[in-house]
């Protein structure tokens, strides 16, 4: 696979139709399809098949289930490498898990760590229990999904990220926590930060409104190069940048080591 210096994602923080994988799945399409040509990487937000619904038993999937088969065939036609969570099943397991999938058929998956309990998700979901870092054109990518990103530790840098990705289903009401948390994570561990959020009112009456961004190293909000429909943006992420940066103030010699799982 090639090494690309730089890399072009696309956020897409479109509103989720309640419960509704099928109508989902043909709206997020239509976007990806916009991006042929645009974009390397496109991420979607938390549960983007379904809204953040306590229906987990019922629209659950498996691995081989119509949304991985949906995955699998678009990134291919697109040439473009898709991420996002949705609820999967493995046995009589139940799970928060982003998937990435490649144009060449490769798959990786991350199950969300922090289940956000006051909500009641750790009452029927089951709790990951392994960090990831997927490597895609010679960039090292850590996903995390909503809640993970409150929890430092778990999310730190042991020196083989580049850039972290944080999709969710974070609520209006702390929109300013969401901003606050992205930028401390990409300042502690000197890595890019991107965070998808979607919009629209939820089946709970709960409104969300986007915000999604992307965060250098140096703390910065990143200005998207393009914007379409104002549901999806646009950015490049350059490697040598970030290694400069790295190099000119090297944070990463002094830090702690703490144990990970």
């Amino acid at each position: 696979m090639k090494t690309c210096d730089s890399l072009r994602i696309a956020l897409i923080q479109n509103e989720l139709v309640w419960e509704n994988p099928i109508q989902n799945r043909l709206n997020f399409e239509q976007l990806i399809l916009s991006l042929i040509g645009k974009a390397d990487v496109v991420f979607l937000p938390e549960t983007f098949t379904t809204g953040f619904t306590s229906a987990i038993e019922e629209l659950s999937e498996s691995m081989d289930g119509p949304t991985l088969t949906w995955l699998i065939e678009l990134s291919k036609k697109t040439k473009i490498a898709i991420g996002g969570s949705l609820y999967l099943k493995e046995k009589d397991l139940y799970f928060n898990r982003f998937v990435f999938l490649t144009p060449e058929g490769d798959i990786s998956f991350y199950d969300k760590r922090h289940l956000f309990s006051i909500g009641g998700e750790s009452k029927c979901l089951q709790p990951g229990v392994s960090r990831v870092v997927i490597s895609y054109l010679g960039w090292r990518i850590a996903p995390f999904i909503c809640y993970d990103l409150r929890f430092p530790v778990w999310c730190r840098n042991k020196s083989d990220i580049d850039l972290m990705i944080f999709v969710a289903n974070w609520p209006e009401p702390r929109k300013e926590v969401w901003k606050v948390l992205l930028r401390a994570r990409a300042i502690e561990n000197q890595v890019y930060v991107a965070g998808v959020n979607r919009v629209g009112i939820d089946g709970n009456s709960v409104s969300y409104n986007g915000e999604s961004q992307l965060v250098t190293a140096r703390g910065e909000i990143a200005e998207p190069i393009a914007s379409l429909d104002s549901r999806i943006l646009l950015y490049e992420l350059s490697k040598s940048l970030l290694d400069d940066f790295r190099v000119k103030f090297p944070v990463e010699k002094d830090a702690d080591q703490f144990l990970i799982i």
